[in-house]
Order: structure tokens, then C-alpha cells, then sequence
């Protein structure tokens, strides 16, 4: 049955947010046909990963949602049947105001993060009644489980991925569109991560390891990072050489263009959320850097991502997937030698990682699912 959504999007980390929130609204709109509102307050961010969006303007249609500028001074809106908060964002307070006026009142729902800890299975759906409106709030976390909401996935994104890699001249025009030229034999390493200690010992065991390994990285910190470890002044189109390792910088790739990206790469190095998601989805081996939080609580996060992620793997190659991984997110010179026992249990790590994808795929649609769970709530 067809609704109408309000979506709110709260640019914080750049990219993650907005990337969740446009993946979202756009499944729901061009696979579900729904009606689907989409606010954000920073559409300059947004128009990186879509270059459709005109950060200029209050209103526009991008494909089949219609996308409006969150402004701090909130216009007068009549709020839609179904309510989203992507990540818990405070929604503005006569937009609330309008929803608790609304008959019936919305579904209210808070996307939440995404994580593999136990606890969310248990807390997935639980209603929320806010303390002085007639609403309530329903929690929905995606998850790696029948019992949470599940992922992000397109119906399409599965026979794309694998057609692009057994096309090899369809990843030959890609690599000639970045502008990059790969050795035949380099293993080709994509890296999108948060400022990261560890990266000079990455770079180090890169350059002096006896097989060429080609780092693509899209401009940002990153490359900041590599330009300072190699003293070498590397911007999008640019290489630079150490040893055995080849860093090239490429422009920042809208969202279409980096998971084909992650499609094209033998190893992923991902952050934050989104970017985990489409890596996994990619079907190819990838190291994780959670965002970091206080008290190790990313740590936390990680672990409970690890101990599924690795089950069932025999003990060499599930050592070298937990050790390279918590090496990067604990930011440890030991990472070197963490590459070195991955790089040697690829083989498996490939094959994991191709049928870790086809779980995934298995496991269910977080558009439908959400989309289900609010029409249970709208009868």
C-alpha cells in the first residue's frame, strides 16, 4: 500500500548520515513507490554523493524523492503519515507540534545505528510514548539478524556487482575514468578512513612488501595523512611511489561511483557505517575503523561485528581478520605485521567475503522491512 514519508537528515559525520538516509529514501520511493519527503540540512554534502541535488535551492525532485531543505527557521509543513528520524535527530519543534495535531497521529519511527551487538534484537520495535504529546516513538535498528530490521540492500545491486566483475573491460573504463592505470599485478586497496595512527605502518609494510599494492584513496583525510607519512603533495589525479606501494588520489566519488569502486578493489578499507555496509555488500575482503567514542565503545561495536563476521572460519584466517581489524581501530603499530597475516590468509578472506555477501542479501531489505513494520502500525 502506498504512504506518504517525511525523512529528516542531520549531516553530522559528512557523508554516512546522508548516505543511509538517501539509500533509504530512495528504495522506498523507486522500489516501493512511496511518497517520500526527504529534509536535510546540509545539501552541499548531500550533492557529493548525488550530484543531481542543487544545494541552492529549498525544493527539487531527485529521481523520485522530493527533497527540501531542513533551514533552522522550519516551515510550516503538514506532517506525512510516516515519520523518520534518521539517527535520532531532534525534529523542529512546530513540525512535532503539527505531528501531535495530525488525526491519526504519524508512525514515528528513529533509524537507529546500525550494530551487531545482541542487545539490539531484544530492543528493535520497542515503542517509545513521548512524555508530553500523544506520539509514540518506535526504535528500528538495522542489524545482522531476522529479529532486527536488516540492511540496505537493492534488489538490483547483487546482479549489478557481479556482472561489473566479470566484465573486464567494463573495470578497465572505470579505472580509465579515475584516471588510474593499475599494474596487472598490484592488489588494488581502496581507503576511505578517519584519521588513523596506524596508517604509517600500513604505508610502511606496503612499500616494503615484495608484491606492488596500489592504495586508490578519494580525497579527504586520508590523503592529508599520506601526503604528510610519504612528503609528497598528493591531490585528486595524482601518484605517488614508495617502494613497492603506488597511492592514487581521486576525486570524491558520488555514491554509484563508490561502490563500483569497491566492486573494482581486491581490499576494502571502509568507516563509519554506510561506506561498512556497501564494503560488505561489495563482496570483497574489508578492515572496518568504527567511528571512535568515548570510553572504547567503538571498540565494543567492533568486537560484536567481529565474533559473527568470522564464525565458522577456521582459526588461521579468522586470527588474521580479528588482528588486522582491531590493529586499525586500536590504532597500533602492530598493524604491519596484522597486514602480513592477512595478506596471507586472502584466499579464504575471499571466499568469505563473497558468501558473507550472499548472507547478507539473504537476510532481508530494511526498506521493506521498515516499510512492513509501519503498515502494521498504520491499520
Amino acid at each position: 500500500m502506498k504512504h506518504t514519508w517525511d525523512i529528516f537528515c542531520s549531516v553530522v559525520d559528512n557523508y554516512g548520515d546522508i548516505g543511509v538516509c538517501w539509500r533509504l529514501a530512495r528504495q522506498l520511493a523507486g522500489g516501493l513507490d512511496q511518497s517520500v519527503r526527504l529534509w536535510v540540512d546540509d545539501l552541499a554534502s548531500f550533492q557529493r554523493i548525488c550530484g543531481a541535488v542543487d544545494p541552492a535551492r529549498e525544493t527539487q525532485m531527485v529521481g523520485a524523492v522530493e527533497v527540501r531543505r531542513w533551514s533552522a527557521v522550519f516551515p510550516a509543513a503538514e506532517p506525512r503519515a510516516i515519520v523518520i528520524e534518521g539517527f535520532g535527530v531532534r525534529l523542529p519543534a512546530n513540525y512535532l507540534a503539527a505531528m501531535a495535531a495530525r488525526t491519526p497521529p504519524p508512525v514515528w519511527i528513529n533509524l537507529e545505528h546500525l550494530s551487531a551487538e545482541p542487545w539490539v534484537d531484544g530492543c528493535h520495535g520497542l515503542p517509545s510514548p513521548h512524555p508530553t504529546l500523544p506520539l509514540t516513538k518506535y526504535f528500528f535498528f538495522p542489524g545482522f539478524t531476522r529479529t532486527t530490521g536488516g540492511l540496505l540492500i537493492e534488489r538490483e545491486l547483487a546482479p549489478a556487482r557481479a556482472a561489473f566483475q566479470a566484465d573486464t573491460q567494463a573495470r578497465a573504463r572505470f579505472w580509465h575514468g579515475l584516471g588510474v592505470a593499475p599494474d596487472a599485478a598490484a592488489l588494488r586497496v581502496s581507503l576511505f578512513c578517519y584519521d588513523n595512527a596506524a596508517l604509517a605502518g600500513l604505508v610502511a609494510a606496503w612499500s616494503s612488501g615484495a608484491s606492488p599494492v596500489l592504495c586508490v584513496v578519494p580525497e579527504g583525510v586520508a590523503v592529508d595523512r599520506l601526503s604528510t607519512l610519504l612528503d609528497t603533495k598528493i591531490a585528486p589525479g595524482t601518484h605517488a611511489v614508495r617502494g613497492s606501494l603506488t597511492v592514487a588520489a581521486i576525486p570524491f566519488l558520488d555514491a554509484a561511483a563508490y561502490d563500483r569502486l569497491l566492486w573494482a578493489c581486491d581490499v576494502n578499507f571502509v568507516r563509519g557505517e554506510d561506506s561498512f555496509v556497501r564494503a560488505q555488500l561489495a563482496a570483497r575482503p574489508l578492515v572496518w575503523q568504527a567511528y571512535v567514542q568515548s570510553a572504547d565503545a567503538h571498540m565494543t561495536k567492533q568486537s560484536a561485528f567481529l565474533e559473527r563476521y568470522i564464525e565458522g572460519l577456521d582459526g588461521r584466517t579468522a586470527a588474521a581478520l580479528r588482528g588486522i581489524h582491531v590493529a586499525w581501530n586500536r590504532q597500533s603499530s602492530a598493524i604491519a605485521e596484522c597486514w602480513r597475516s592477512f595478506i596471507s590468509a586472502r584466499a579464504a578472506a575471499d571466499r568469505h567475503a563473497l558468501a558473507w555477501a550472499a548472507r547478507l542479501e539473504r537476510g532481508g531489505n530494511l526498506a521493506i522491512r521498515l516499510a512492513e513494520f509501519c503498515q502494521d502500525r498504520l491499520k
